[in-house]
């Protein structure tokens, strides 16, 4: 017989009293994710799944907590026994010239020790196999076992994304745009457990469907490892026009911005989330110096999370690779953000002077129309 073994973040296993319920999240986001009707059993650190396939390994590796995924034998816990299911696993992957055992107890009643029973299944290895060699410290494959309720034997994992059980921390609000950064963090703030409500401001007809459609590309990406999104694609030309006519044009970007996180303030409350996230970096835009950040939170109720603040280009740019978002994010297709961009946008803008500019504007009406006039789109794994 053989199952899928999942291994979850010890972080999990050391939330005390209340580790309970984060395993209760991990096994519902396991099951949401692969689907179907399988059994899944828990056991200090692990969740044995009694169904699998290659492609429920692959989401299952996507679903976050989880840090390994594989397909096991299991078999009784006896020497002999698991010697040769260890023996088939190498039969069926041809080319290794040398080996590795490793062996976990997690049941200490087991009469032998991790290193005996080690050494006992590399010698029925050994005994079935004289081609290969030992090699303790760079072997070109490791069989591993452990002895539980029962004994399993598997070689090769396939790597997780970690963190903590989605819905585990809250939820908040993302504002996702068409650019590299904000799925990047969004991704980052789920992986801790965050629920994330979506946000895209589209400013048709200088924004494009393509741009729209880019941005819902993203959204289902994302989904691939949040099981499930909710995207509100809010209206924004009504306000951009507003801040180009009555305000300074130095002014325009912070002033948008500001506009944006009172926007995604009001949906946040309708959607009970607690926080927004963005995908700024220190100093990387006009919008994002120390000073544009403050002007931009100043008058907010809930925080605002940037996990990327102070990462560079090329770290978020890899993450994005890993994570599937890139080739999507790089589509040459303009946001809001980019098409009414300054020449010379304030980069130090103080906050009495940007207040002083908005009084003209009549944001409450503003803001109003683009939450009512937002389109509400949903996506399921």
């Amino acid at each position: 017989m053989k199952c899928m073994l999942i291994k979850y973040a010890s972080e999990i296993t050391l939330k005390g009293l209340n580790r309970r319920s984060f395993e209760d999240a991990l096994v519902r986001n396991v099951r949401s994710s692969i689907g179907g009707h399988a059994v899944i059993k828990r056991e200090s650190g692990r969740l044995f799944v009694n169904d699998y396939s290659d492609e429920m390994v692959e989401k299952a590796a996507k679903v976050f907590g989880v840090i390994s995924v594989t397909v096991a034998e299991i078999v009784e816990k006896d020497i002999e026994m698991i010697g040769r299911a260890a023996v088939e696993q190498l039969k069926s992957q041809t080319g290794h010239k040398t080996f590795k055992v490793e062996t976990k107890r997690g049941d200490k009643r087991f009469p032998l020790g991790s290193m005996e029973v080690s050494a006992k299944v590399g010698g029925v290895i050994l005994r079935e196999l004289p081609e290969l060699k030992v090699d303790v410290h760079k072997p070109e494959i490791v069989v591993n076992v452990e002895i539980r309720e029962q004994a399993y034997v598997f070689t090769g994992e396939r790597k997780g994304v970690g963190g903590m059980p989605y819905k585990s921390s809250g939820k908040g609000i993302l504002l996702l745009s068409g650019g590299i950064d904000s799925p990047v963090a969004g991704f980052t703030m789920a992986k801790r457990g965050l629920e994330l409500i979506s946000v895209y401001y589209h400013s048709h007809p200088y924004t494009s469907e393509r741009a729209k459609e880019k941005v819902v590309e993203l959204a289902k990406i994302l989904t691939q490892y949040t099981g499930f999104m909710r995207l509100y694609v809010v209206p924004f030309t009504e306000i951009q026009m507003a801040i180009i006519e009555n305000c300074r044009e130095d002014e325009l970007t912070i002033i948008m911005r500001r506009f944006m996180m009172k926007v995604a303030e009001v949906i946040a409350e309708k959607e009970g989330a607690m926080c927004l996230v963005t995908g700024e970096s220190l100093g990387q835009v006009a919008s994002q110096t120390l000073e544009s950040i403050f002007v931009t939170n100043s008058e907010l109720a809930m925080p605002v999370f940037r996990p990327l603040i102070g990462m560079d280009k090329i770290d978020i740019i890899d993450i994005s690779r890993r994570i599937g978002t890139y080739d999507t994010s790089i589509l040459p297709y303009e946001d809001c953000c980019t098409v009414f961009v300054p020449k010379h946008p304030k980069t130090r803008p103080r906050l009495s002077e940007i207040k002083r500019s908005e009084e003209v504007l009549p944001a409450e009406q503003l803001i109003r129309n683009a939450v009512l006039g937002a389109e509400i789109l949903n996506f399921k794994l």
